[in-house]
């Protein structure tokens, strides 16, 4: 051992963290969490035997193969979410639909637990739209290729005061290059914000 060990596998660690980092940016990571949380307590809890000291409960009902079915969809959706993006606004109506039968077919969504979660990654996969990574953009600005369309900032060979070189904006549009009363989309992690 040395001194330098620790800060070899903080090393480590921080790169294993910025990896799933990345891997989370790229799928909608909270909606499939969110969808096999949900669930699980909608499979669990018709087959679960409670004990009380020497007393057990047993939740085991008629719908227990239901209860089955739907929880292991619902995992299933879930990891599909994670795994195969393109699915992910069928997959997102699919939880929400599962979501609404587990009500009735398993014991109230798995005592709303299961129901609630499972609403919430349903709708997240849904609203989930793939965001562009910081080193597309990075690369564009670099290669001196910026968006193209209505608001954006086209180069010119002379400035607003006359001077060469530059950028300017397009007249009727604010100063940060959108077009006037029209606010740009904003994304927090692909979820959809404004």
């Amino acid at each position: 051992m040395s001194a330098e060990t620790p800060v070899q596998s903080a090393g480590t660690f921080a790169r294993l963290r910025l990896r799933f980092r990345d891997w989370r940016g790229t799928r909608p990571f909270w909606a499939g969490l969110f969808t096999i949380l949900g669930g699980v307590p909608i499979a669990y809890f018709p087959y679960a035997t409670l004990k009380l000291g020497t007393m057990s409960l047993t939740m085991a009902t008629t719908a227990g193969a239901g209860s089955l079915i739907i929880g292991v969809l619902l995992i299933t959706l879930g990891l599909t979410m994670w795994f195969q993006q393109a699915t992910r606004v069928f997959a997102g109506v699919a939880a929400i639909i599962l979501a609404l039968v587990s009500l009735v077919v398993s014991n109230i969504g798995g005592f709303l637990i299961g129901f609630l979660l499972s609403m919430l990654g349903g709708a997240l996969a849904v609203a989930w739209v793939p965001g562009k990574s910081e080193e597309t953009r990075k690369g564009r600005r670099a290669a001196g290729k910026g968006p193209k369309g209505d608001g954006a900032v086209e180069p010119s060979s002379e400035g607003p005061a006359g001077e060469t070189g530059g950028t300017h904006a397009p007249f009727g549009t604010g100063d940060d290059g959108t077009a006037e009363g029209v606010r740009p989309e904003a994304h927090n992690g692909g979820y959809r914000v404004g």
